[in-house]
């Protein structure tokens, strides 16, 4: 694929990045900082918000690769509804077993992110879904921000979806994160929904 800085390489996700991309996705989850230091499972969180992904969409995945690791993916879904309905049927209901739900007193993240394995990845809902069926989650390391990195694997996952006739795309961008949707608008993402105090979703025209 192409190459977005001479120390980098973009190119689409291979099951041996598995590991690396959990790491991201546990490296960033703190609104975008290193939430390492706040689990003590550093699986738990990739197996909500990575594996599926990966596991039942890998065409629609990519990675950043420096000499020495991943250090950024984007991992995007075509249509999120039929997602929801296989992400149930073929990778949550077979982790359940291994992290049971934890008790209602239990207020930690770790537990908190095994309540979302057991919630799975819900249907979604909305008047603006038909437009905009896709959905992505995308994170990179501090050493690949503000170099372009996030547009040009941005730009990876669209020519993907636009392959696959898919008219648009939405994620979600947490209310502690004015960065990340920053970054999104100025890539040319609008306001869908809005939560006051707790997200909003936003969506970008593939056509």
């Amino acid at each position: 694929m192409s190459r977005p800085e001479t120390d980098l390489i973009l190119r689409p996700y291979a099951s041996r990045d598995l590991a690396a991309v959990y790491d991201i996705c546990l490296r960033t989850a703190d609104a975008g900082a290193d939430a390492a230091h706040l689990y003590t499972d550093p699986w738990v969180l990739g197996h909500r918000y990575a594996g599926p992904y990966v596991a039942l969409e890998p065409d629609f995945a990519f990675v950043l690769e420096s000499s020495e690791r991943v250090v950024g993916y984007v991992l995007g879904v075509p249509d999120s509804a039929r997602f929801a309905a296989e992400s149930q049927a073929n990778w949550f209901s077979l982790l359940r077993p291994l992290y049971p739900l934890p008790t209602e007193t239990d207020k930690s993240l770790d537990a908190q992110a095994r309540r979302l394995i057991h919630a799975g990845c819900p249907a979604p809902d909305a008047p603006w879904l038909e437009q905009y069926p896709a959905h992505l989650h995308i994170d990179l390391l501090p050493q690949a921000q503000g170099r372009g990195l996030g547009r040009a694997l941005m730009e990876a996952l669209w020519a993907a979806l636009r392959a696959a006739d898919v008219p648009g795309v939405h994620l979600g961008v947490g209310a502690g994160n004015p960065r990340a949707h920053a970054f999104y608008t100025h890539l040319g993402f609008t306001e869908l929904e809005k939560v006051e105090g707790r997200f909003w979703t936003l969506g970008y025209d593939l056509r």
